[in-house]
């Protein structure tokens, strides 16, 4: 207390000086209707840049409440998409060939491999969410592997970076069918092998589902061409493919469950006996 009224008594004519002016400053804004405008326009100006200050920090503070409500809501409207029957509004997936209604779960990718040939995801939804082998699982931008095996929490992805991975994929433009695999090499290309000769391809040409599978239905994303070759054979060829998706920047995914798939599959069987 003592060194605040030395403070004070130091700096006497100072401060005197500091409330006279003060006093002055506000019966001219008081009196001057002109004077009286600027400082109002002035202190909303600096109270504007103020709050807009704090907003901007509560903004990025909720960063992670908000990206969970886009996330739930891009899942909802991706299921009803894929439940649509009979319409071709959306130049993301043909959902006229949907083979059954699908059913849409959040997850975070836990575990990220992307060096490796036989690269494996791990997620954080299992059993206890209702999740089971041969699940199709994708992000915003197209498709990223299948489940593989599953605990009560957790679930593994065998990724399209995987040596083993083998998709059913189509040309967009032509229809022509091929399997998609990797070659171990570049985390940003597939091949897309075993397409007919005879299809008139080009650099460029979009690569999606094939919908000739219980696990995606037709029309995900998945590239596009930037070269292709015949093969050993001359019959068909291996086509290179960028994917859409940063495999090595993968956050959010979505779990594509078929609910018909059991259906399909029991039909299919009973067709091969």
């Amino acid at each position: 207390m003592q060194q605040i009224f030395n403070f004070v008594i130091r700096n006497k004519t100072f401060l005197l000086f500091l409330l006279l002016f003060s006093i002055a400053l506000a019966l001219t804004i008081q009196s001057h209707s002109y004077h009286r405008s600027k400082f109002i326009n002035s202190a909303n100006f600096l109270t504007g840049g103020v709050y807009g200050t704090m907003n901007s920090v509560d903004q990025y503070f909720d960063l992670k409440t908000t990206n969970a409500i886009l996330s739930e809501e891009n899942r909802q409207l991706r299921e009803q998409l894929f439940n649509l029957q009979g319409t071709k509004d959306s130049s993301y997936i043909d959902s006229s060939y949907s083979k059954g209604h699908y059913k849409i779960t959040i997850a975070n990718l836990y575990k990220n491999s992307y060096s490796s040939t036989h690269n494996i995801l791990t997620i954080n939804k299992g059993k206890n969410d209702s999740i089971k082998q041969d699940f199709g699982v994708m992000t915003s931008n197209g498709i990223v592997g299948i489940i593989d095996n599953t605990s009560k929490n957790y679930a593994t992805v065998l990724s399209i970076l995987n040596v083993k991975s083998q998709i059913n994929a189509k040309i967009k433009s032509t229809n022509h069918i091929g399997s998609l695999t990797w070659d171990g090499k570049s985390p940003v290309y597939v091949q897309l092998e075993d397409v007919s000769q005879f299809a008139p391809i080009k650099v460029g040409d979009t690569i999606e589902t094939g919908g000739e599978s219980s696990i995606f239905p037709k029309g995900i994303g998945i590239g596009t061409i930037t070269s292709f070759e015949t093969d050993i054979s001359g019959d068909t060829y291996k086509i290179q493919v960028k994917l859409f998706n940063d495999m090595t920047n993968i956050g959010t995914v979505y779990i594509l469950e078929n609910l018909d798939r059991a259906e399909i599959q029991s039909l299919e069987n009973k067709t091969n006996e």
